[in-house]
């Protein structure tokens, strides 16, 4: 279990531990490498652009379409080209030119055997066809899919989830983060009953004559595949304008007929959330796809301008506070979390799964931040210090690389509390919004490794913080200042922690407050009197106790 604290709910223990049951000790397959690394048949080409044109059947549990992908050749001579798609879906055609094409199976991965010479620098597209019954999501979320639910009278409710197991466990497409494709078309045939919400801007509804419509989604913007979605019920809309740092953003929220009423309460917060992540990290990145809330039959998650809401409408993360302090009750923690993805997630994107701490911490971090802008500055920190109870230490924050593995759930309030520590050590709030900011400037809708963003928060800081990074990414341990004290002399150093670890501590000692830079050698420093009072500032992620 994650959490310590041994009153949390048990629906509660039961989310976080689902959290952090992705594999601790595994051997790796070939089927991972193929899902989690750049492989040849991926590397030569670059993604421009997909329409997702597809069917979904309530009753039958089914889909059936095709995936239209348009690339640019990178490397001249090549013949293959790797498209995931999860049983039980299966690949059943591609055609290009009009040609249909050989396709070779290795798993999940899909291997289309090219005719047409593929020129260096030139666009071609390749249509693949593909129909069945997509896996059944258990535990959205977290083990995602398909979720086929009913709302309250009757009518199907129907969502898409797949953070971590990939977008080809639902449509066929080049399932790696590493090549977000630029723009994108969704297509979605459903009953005349329903509505399907998907990403970017609605363009069209064809009225079809089988009882059926289409709705066609356009996104304009670079999106990763885990961020595209489905969304299928009897919703209505209702919508407002925010006047943002990019000018006039169209905020449209899309809810269950029934909770229009309970809708127009709770997503005020939506329009909070924008104002202060626009302050901390700059304007919203999909001005020109709009932002969406959208109400789904599972807890939520950030898919890119269609952030999808299971709330329950109700403060806190359904109506828990996870700091245990009773600010976690001041706002929802799915419209304020989830949004955060908006910014790390969706614009700076991690180019392999191992780094999804790029995402998870800097949101986790998001949170508080929400408090700091409308509560203050004490209020974040005791929510942020708060949520250290949710820290387990079971294995390192970043995953394994190249075999689509994560790291520990400790991503999210460890590595919260690593960047609030880093908030310390810079002592400057404006210079450090000004690196939140920076990071979604200057990393503006790419795909980047986890060296790249230690490196710009170190270059822009002024301050080395790889053995800050190392300590809190890379490894369990949670450094301890130990100290000595012998009449005015207070000894001190480090441990439990890296060779090289440098980072200042501020302390008070006699309630004189002072930075201490320990080292991992013993230092002393001398006092005007005994030693009687020693107290480590709480800001700082580490703990402190003395040698007997």
């Amino acid at each position: 279990m994650i959490y310590k604290n041994n009153n949390l709910p048990k629906y509660l223990l039961f989310v976080f531990t689902l959290c952090s049951i992705h594999v601790f000790s595994q051997n790796f397959t070939k089927q991972d490498t193929l899902r989690g690394s750049i492989t040849p048949e991926r590397a030569w080409w670059d993604l421009t652009h997909y329409h997702l044109d597809i069917s979904v059947d309530p009753d039958e549990r089914t889909i059936s379409g095709s995936n239209t992908i348009q690339y640019t050749v990178l490397e001249r001579g090549q013949k293959k080209l790797q498209v995931d798609l999860q049983p039980p879906l299966q690949m059943t055609k591609a055609v290009q030119n009009g040609e249909e094409l050989q396709i070779t199976h290795d798993g999940n991965a899909h291997f289309i055997h090219l005719k047409k010479r593929q020129k260096k620098g030139k666009v071609y597209s390749v249509q693949v066809f593909y129909e069945g019954k997509p896996k059944v999501a258990k535990r959205p979320p977290w083990d995602g899919g398909i979720t086929w639910k009913k709302d309250s009278n009757g009518l199907p409710f129907i969502a898409s989830s797949c953070q971590g197991l990939g977008a080809s466990v639902w449509w066929p497409c080049k399932d790696h983060m590493y090549d977000e494709v630029d723009s994108m078309k969704i297509s979605v045939n459903v009953p005349k009953n329903l509505m399907n919400v998907s990403n970017g801007r609605l363009i069209k509804v064809d009225e079809l004559d089988n009882n059926t419509k289409t709705y066609h989604w356009n996104v304009l913007n670079p999106i990763n595949n885990y961020g595209v979605n489905i969304n299928i019920g009897d919703y209505v809309h209702f919508g407002e304008k925010y006047a943002g740092e990019k000018g006039e953003l169209d905020m449209d929220y899309y809810v269950l007929r029934e909770n229009l009423a309970k809708a127009k309460e709770q997503f005020k917060d939506a329009k909070r959330t924008m104002e202060a992540f626009e302050h901390w990290f700059g304007p919203y990145p999909f001005y020109e796809d709009s932002y969406k809330l959208v109400e789904a039959p599972y807890l939520g998650m950030e898919h890119q301008s269609s952030v999808t809401y299971g709330n329950g409408y109700t403060n806190g993360y359904r109506g828990y506070d996870l700091s245990r302090t009773g600010w976690g009750m001041k706002f929802d923690f799915i419209i304020v979390h989830e949004s955060g993805h908006e910014w790390f997630a969706n614009n700076i994107t991690n180019i392999d799964i191992a780094d999804m701490w790029i995402h998870e911490s800097f949101t986790a971090y998001s949170e508080n931040l929400f408090l700091d802008y409308f509560y203050g500055k004490d209020a974040s920190s005791k929510y942020v210090i708060g949520t250290r109870e949710s820290v387990q230490n079971d294995r390192p924050i970043i995953g394994k690389y190249n075999v689509n593995h994560e790291g520990s759930s400790d991503m999210y309030y460890k590595g919260a509390n690593m960047l609030h520590t880093i908030r310390q050590l810079i002592n400057d709030d404006e210079k450090w919004r000004s690196i939140l900011r920076g990071l979604n400037k200057d990393f503006y809708h790419q795909t980047v490794t986890t060296q790249q963003i230690e490196s710009y928060i170190s270059e822009k800081s002024g301050i080395d913080l790889s053995s800050v990074f190392d300590q809190y990414l890379r490894t369990t341990n949670i450094p301890v200042l130990r100290y000595k004290r012998d009449g005015n002399k207070f000894t001190y150093r480090w441990e439990n922690c890296v060779p090289d670890f440098d980072m200042k501590v501020e302390v008070a000692l006699n309630k004189e407050i002072m930075l201490l830079s320990p080292t991992t050698e013993w230092q002393t420093k001398k006092l005007a009197s005994p030693v009687t009072n020693r107290e480590l500032n709480p800001n700082f992620y580490v703990t402190m106790e003395e040698e007997k």
